[in-house]
């Protein structure tokens, strides 16, 4: 095997069409771009989007202003009021609700809302409630108890509070810790730079002091008093 021996592998390797040969070969005269138009002339290459010059679809669609929660929860709604004639002591569930035909969707839980006037003596149970539907149920006697979805089991409330009492202290004690390294960063530079100039002042005082005696000083002094007293003697 030698170098001019290297071939592509057989059908890897397609010769492009050959066009304006004439009208034996099938792509002649007009070379298959069609008569006339844009398309048909040199330099006519339209991206994919273009549509001969109305709004294009990315132009026209409507984006995506603002927020759009992907958690948030679709409740069936129940006012109160449809309850007004619930009898006293009577147990109320999504099943009862759905069987006496005041909700029709089944696939989403069930709220509570405090319209209308509240039924006395009976116990809901219900997958929340508004504020307004627990003030008028507990004013006419009444009793709640949520659920959960899509379990449809009773919900613990002190549980659930204490979970809550938790999570807030943690977060608490989270922002206070982050309070303080921020702050401690915020002074680190005033303290270097204080912590500065205390080692410059003792150099700057011993120097500036007027009265400060040198070891060369002193030396002299003592070479003085000599000199004066033998020249008394």
């Amino acid at each position: 095997m030698k170098l001019h021996d290297l071939h592509p592998a057989p059908g890897s390797r397609k010769p492009s069409r050959r066009v304006g040969r004439g009208h034996g070969s099938g792509r002649g005269k007009t070379a298959g771009r069609g008569t006339k138009g844009q398309k048909s002339r040199a330099g006519g290459n339209l991206p994919a989007w273009f549509e001969g010059g109305q709004t294009p679809l990315h132009v026209r669609t409507p984006k995506l202003h603002g927020f759009k929660n992907r958690g948030r929860v679709e409740y069936t709604p129940v006012n109160l009021g449809r309850l007004g004639e619930v009898a006293k002591g009577t147990l109320v569930t999504p099943d009862v609700l759905a069987h006496d035909g005041l909700i029709h969707d089944t696939k989403r839980p069930v709220k509570v809302l405090g319209v209308g006037d509240a039924p006395a003596g009976v116990t809901i149970h219900a997958h929340a409630f508004s504020r307004s539907a627990i003030d008028k149920l507990a004013a006419a006697g009444s009793s709640v108890q949520r659920l959960t979805w899509p379990d449809n089991a009773p919900v613990d409330e002190e549980a659930e509070a204490a979970v809550a009492a938790a999570t807030a202290e943690k977060n608490r004690r989270r922002k206070a810790k982050r309070g303080k390294a921020a702050a401690a960063a915020a002074a680190a530079p005033a303290a270097q730079a204080a912590q500065a100039d205390t080692d410059e002042a003792p150099d700057d005082a011993g120097a500036d002091a007027p009265g400060a005696d040198a070891p060369g000083a002193e030396q002299g002094s003592e070479s003085n008093s000599e000199s004066e007293s033998e020249s008394e003697a």
